[in-house]
């Protein structure tokens, strides 16, 4: 399919970009397509693709491209929530419902009503969590936690995974009816390494909100370094290209910056060839799925804390901001790892 046969105009494009969803390949430009005909409908989407890839600009863009443009997007990341405290965060809770609870909160799907709700990460949901899920699903109505009463909400429901759900319903890890309630509309995000001719576009739009968002001089990537980015495998997607620019960026002094083997190797890299800065890769091999799990992510999150710290010279404001964290949030997790922000400055 050329990019002629398709109906997206240079004004969709634009409002793409600013969506942070670059690209003028033909498989991503059927992407945007589906995206806009996905934007037309009120129906549950199930977004899949690897990590990295884009799920949540996705999601935002059926959102601010339909009808509930002017009403709330709501993103949650349902690995992040406690079992216990699911139905208390989608519905709410009537004060004194549980020990914790010493007012009457209202539960996300109040904050989104009108508009749309994001769950991320949706096969980390535990049963019980798939269940209550499922009945909202079907009838849009819920009972806060606490309540006899039933209330309705007007919702639209976007749900994104890494994972392959069909195989995790058919190893009863995930309910299929609530599979079926999710995949009513679906959409795929290809990996970097299909799209590598986007990644000069994707740089440049990159580069532009650096320099915005940073307030530094503006730079270029030069064509050698763009040759050698497009020559690698990205297996973080779009999200590893991204902290591989800034940290280029950040660090860069002249107008160009240039990329070689001696910053393109990370985290992701390492772990992929079996071995990172603390040896996790042999580790791991000895450990459980769930301990493993649990052991790279200190690993990585070690190795990010450490590496923001040192691109920022241990300013703590300016890490939090490239991490996506509350400056509060990160300063924990510093303090977690006992890493000292004065040794980088």
């Amino acid at each position: 399919m050329n990019r002629a046969d398709l109906s997206i105009s240079p004004e969709l494009h634009a409002e793409f970009y600013k969506l942070n969803l670059c690209g003028n390949c033909d498989k991503f430009v059927q992407v945007l397509e589906l995206i806009k005909q996905l934007s037309k409908h009120q129906a549950t989407v199930l977004i899949q693709g690897e990590t990295g890839t884009g799920k949540e600009n996705a999601a935002r863009a059926i959102h601010y491209l339909g009808a509930r443009a002017t009403c709330p997007f709501v993103p949650i990341n349902c690995a992040t929530i406690a079992d216990d405290l699911l139905e208390s965060e989608l519905f709410g809770h009537e004060k004194g419902a549980f020990t914790d609870a010493h007012q009457t909160k209202e539960g996300l799907v109040v904050v989104a009503n009108g508009g749309s709700l994001f769950l991320d990460e949706i096969d980390s949901l535990s049963p019980k969590a798939q269940a209550s899920l499922l009945r909202f699903l079907q009838t849009q109505e819920y009972r806060p936690v606490g309540s006899k009463k039933i209330l309705r909400a007007n919702v639209r429901v976007i749900a994104a995974t890494n994972a392959n759900l069909k195989q995790l319903v058919q190893h009863k890890k995930f309910r299929e009816d609530l599979f079926f309630r999710l995949n009513v509309l679906n959409l795929t995000m290809p990996p970097l390494r299909e799209r590598k001719a986007d990644m000069a576009i994707i740089a440049e739009s990159l580069l532009q909100r650096f320099s915005r968002d940073y307030e530094l001089p503006a730079r270029l990537l030069s064509q050698q370094s763009l040759q050698y980015l497009q020559q690698q495998d990205w297996p973080g997607n779009v999200r590893e290209f991204e902290n591989t620019l800034l940290r280029s960026f950040l660090l860069s002094t002249g107008n160009y910056i240039d990329i070689n083997e001696g910053v393109v190797p990370s985290f992701y890299t390492s772990v992929v060839d079996g071995e990172s800065d603390t040896g996790a890769g042999n580790r791991c091999a000895t450990m459980s799925f769930q301990d493993a799990k649990a052991q790279a992510i200190v690993d990585f999150e070690q190795h990010y804390l450490r590496e923001v710290m040192q691109i920022t010279h241990g300013n703590v404001t300016l890490a939090a901001k490239i991490a996506g964290k509350e400056r509060r949030a990160l300063g924990k997790l510093l303090q977690k790892y006992a890493i000292d922000k004065s040794r980088y400055r």
